[in-house]
C-alpha cells in the first residue's frame, strides 16, 4: 500500500510541479520503504516510465507539449542519466546521500529566493 501512496504522490506532483522522482519518489523511499540511497534512485528512474507518458498525455491534450525542445532536452538528457548512473556506482553511499542532500537544499533555497 505504501508504494501505492508513493506512486500517487509521484503523480501527483510531477504533473502539477514537474517533479517527481529526484524530489518525490526518492525521499519517500528512503523515508517509508527502507529503501537505501541507489535502489531507491534506480526505481524512481523506472517509474519515470510510467508517469512521464501519463504527464505528457494530459499536457499535450491540451496544446502543451513542445515535441522539438523536447527532443532537445530528452535526447541529451538520456546520454546524461547513462553517464550519471555511471559514476553513481563509483561514489560511496555516504557522499551520495549528502550530494542529494545538498541538492534538495539548493533547489529548495532557489525556489524561496525567486
Amino acid at each position: 500500500m505504501r508504494f501505492v501512496l508513493i506512486g500517487l504522490a509521484a503523480g501527483f506532483f510531477s504533473a502539477l510541479l514537474g517533479v517527481g522522482g529526484g524530489t518525490v519518489v526518492v525521499p519517500l523511499l528512503l523515508l517509508f520503504a527502507a529503501f537505501s540511497e541507489r535502489p531507491a534512485m534506480a526505481t524512481s528512474l523506472a517509474a519515470i516510465m510510467f508517469t512521464a507518458p501519463a504527464g505528457v498525455i494530459a499536457y499535450a491534450v491540451h496544446g502543451d507539449v513542445k515535441p522539438g525542445a523536447a527532443a532537445l532536452v530528452g535526447i541529451p538528457g538520456a546520454i546524461g542519466a547513462l553517464a550519471g548512473a555511471a559514476l553513481q556506482q563509483r561514489i560511496s553511499s555516504r557522499w551520495l546521500s549528502l550530494a542529494f542532500a545538498a541538492l534538495l537544499v539548493g533547489v529548495a533555497v532557489d525556489l524561496l529566493v525567486s
